[in-house]
């Protein structure tokens, strides 16, 4: 299903967009060394209640999981890649974590992601897959608007992507958006211009490059859901939810100024 957002279910999306982005926002800075992944997933289970909006996560159960995720936040370090979830981890000095988060305020989902390294330590490696995904992310909007093709934004993310080095998966992208979480169109992180479904105003789109170090090959942990490189390097991930407009894209997830 696709859909297309009148304004006033725009407007809603731009809430939950900003509220998905202050929640990541507080949970970057309170993410430090010492802090438990149980205890990111407990803050965001709070501040979503607070907020008057539900988790699209914790009764999430597609059939690439095992069962309901279980959990209000994804909590991705280091070799974890996607759909991780949170688990008695402590962090440590210079791991690099993923958060995603998605959230459904007024009826409307939005879904963001960000990347980076804990503490003081900042390996350039890491460094470097987190800079690259935001690019992609960068390059991927900014082609965005009426009359572009999926396949439009997908090669933009990948040129970026490839460019720097990475192998591109193409089992997981990025997706529409709207009343549920994940929708048509699919949108892969690599393509070709002037392919896919066209964009029109309303449309929500997620946008999610992300890339493994040295592979391109995922693996599926014990607890049936996080992803992990096959070769263990480390992986980056970054991810917003557009609106695409008369005039182009509008960046929903932008946490409050």
């Amino acid at each position: 299903m696709i859909e297309i957002l009148n304004p006033p279910r725009l407007a809603r999306a731009k809430d939950t967009g900003a509220l998905v982005a202050d929640i990541l926002h507080t949970l970057k800075g309170r993410s430090t060394v010492g802090t438990n992944l149980l205890e990111i997933d407990h803050w965001a289970q709070t501040m979503i209640a607070e907020a008057g909006a539900s988790s699209c996560y914790v009764d999430y159960a597609p059939a690439f999981g095992r069962g309901p995720f279980g959990h209000y936040i994804c909590t991705a370090v280091n070799d974890a890649v996607l759909h991780s979830r949170p688990h008695d981890y402590t962090l440590a000095d210079g791991d690099l974590l993923t958060l995603d988060l998605a959230v459904s305020q007024g009826g409307v989902a939005a879904d963001a992601a960000i990347s980076f390294v804990v503490g003081k330590a900042q390996p350039p490696e890491s460094v470097a897959l987190i800079e690259a995904t935001e690019r992609a992310l960068a390059a991927g909007i900014a082609v965005a608007g009426p009359g572009a093709r999926i396949g439009d934004l997908s090669h933009a993310m990948g040129t970026v992507l490839s460019q720097a080095g990475y192998q591109i998966n193409t089992e997981f992208g990025g997706h529409g958006i709207g009343s549920t979480m994940h929708q048509d169109p699919h949108v892969p992180n690599t393509g070709r211009p002037g392919r896919g479904y066209k964009l029109r105003p309303g449309l929500l789109l997620a946008l999610e490059p992300w890339v493994m170090a040295d592979t391109a090959a995922l693996v599926v942990d014990r607890d049936g859901w996080t992803l992990r490189s096959a070769t263990g390097c480390r992986a980056a991930h970054s991810e917003h939810t557009i609106a695409i407009t008369e005039d182009g894209a509008e960046i929903l997830t932008l946490p409050t100024p």
